[in-house]
């Protein structure tokens, strides 16, 4: 009994001592005391380079924003077309109280490009700082500050190897030079190293390079039918008559086959480009029909925006072709819209018989 009621004093008494604990705690209340001043910009006329696209740009510097008690601040750097902010972009982010951020080339062109920024053209781009706490928890603006800005035109990304059809079997004939336009590039596939061209081959020989103008890096007649070789001196490969062939190559194992193909018989007066890459969907962009085989369709050195297209048969919407992969692919009548990232100058190459579709950057 005696055992149970010291027990139970002891209790209480822990009890009482934490909620004496509790009362004296105190509850603390951050408050915001001043925004975030943005003090340096590296630069004030910043002309973007695209020959050293990982290179420092500009450092943008601010004094910290300041608290009624110390809490690590976070900080993100905004840009904005308009001095208002009414559409933003944010370019960078910090933590652990840093007060400061450097942006090369590629960030500060790729962010001038998502505000609508013009490339080759000086225009003034705003900056501002915003402080916060947490999630975005007592957020603070700086003052805004400016700079004139001149982004450049990126080019696409393009990690392909292609490769061309040249002899005397082929549209090109034995004229490897980099200005003829009947050099025709075979099918990428989706596995590395993989390519198929179906079309209207002659009696004759030809050869592969991968580099219009260069003998250098060409696939020719290896030891035996349906070999390949890379030596200079490699044959080449033969074709016995006139007529459609499908070619597939694998240049990782250096084998080729070579047989022959059936396509349609059906023949177009015309073959464009539609869609908003030619700055709209009313405006077509003409192909030039091969004289060699009149299924192959090509435009070199055209300009087109970054966006959507089709290819269309006699400029009507009774034919065309569509796909969603870039830069190549099989497209099918009916088809999704064909992306393209970039902004640039392409050599574009179509087959209306098979739907193959080959879209190369060129300087």
């Amino acid at each position: 009994m005696k055992n149970n009621i010291f027990k139970n004093f002891i209790l209480a008494a822990t009890v009482i001592l934490g909620l004496s604990s509790c009362e004296d705690r105190e509850l603390i209340t951050i408050e915001p005391e001043s925004a975030p001043i943005l003090m340096d910009l590296s630069t004030q006329n910043l002309v973007l380079d695209p020959n050293f696209p990982s290179n420092p740009a500009i450092t943008v510097s601010w004094d910290p924003a300041k608290f009624n008690v110390p809490v690590e601040t976070k900080y993100s750097v905004e840009i904005s077309a308009t001095e208002g902010f009414e559409t933003k972009e944010v370019v960078g982010s910090t933590t652990q109280s840093v007060t400061h951020l450097s942006f090369s080339n590629v960030q500060m062109n790729n962010a001038a490009k998502k505000i609508g920024f013009v490339p080759g053209v000086a225009q003034k781009m705003y900056i501002r700082v915003v402080s916060f706490i947490g999630v975005n928890d007592y957020e603070q603006v700086s003052n805004v500050t400016s700079l004139m800005i001149t982004p450049y035109l990126a080019a696409p990304i393009y990690n392909f190897v292609d490769l061309y059809l040249v002899g005397d079997a082929t549209a090109a004939a034995w004229d490897n030079n980099a200005d003829n336009k009947n050099l025709l590039p075979l099918l990428k596939t989706a596995e590395d190293n993989q390519y198929t061209f179906t079309g209207f081959f002659k009696q004759g020989e030809f050869k592969m390079i991968k580099v219009k103008g260069s003998w250098d890096a060409q696939f020719g007649l290896g030891a035996a039918s349906g070999m390949l070789s890379t030596d200079g001196g490699s044959g080449n490969i033969p074709v016995a008559a006139d007529g459609y062939y499908k070619l597939t190559v694998n240049t990782a194992d250096l084998t080729y086959t070579f047989e022959p193909a059936t396509v349609s018989t059906t023949t177009y007066a015309n073959v464009s480009i539609i869609g908003n890459v030619n700055g709209n969907w009313d405006t077509d962009t003409q192909l030039t029909q091969s004289t060699f085989d009149p299924h192959v369709w090509s435009i070199h050195s055209v300009s087109l925006k970054e966006g959507e297209f089709k290819f269309r048969a006699n400029n009507a919407w009774d034919v065309s072709w569509g796909s969603n992969a870039a830069f190549f692919g099989t497209a099918v009548q009916g088809g999704d819209n064909i992306p393209l990232g970039a902004e640039w100058t392409y050599d574009v190459y179509f087959n209306d018989a098979t739907g193959a579709y080959t879209i190369i950057p060129v300087e």
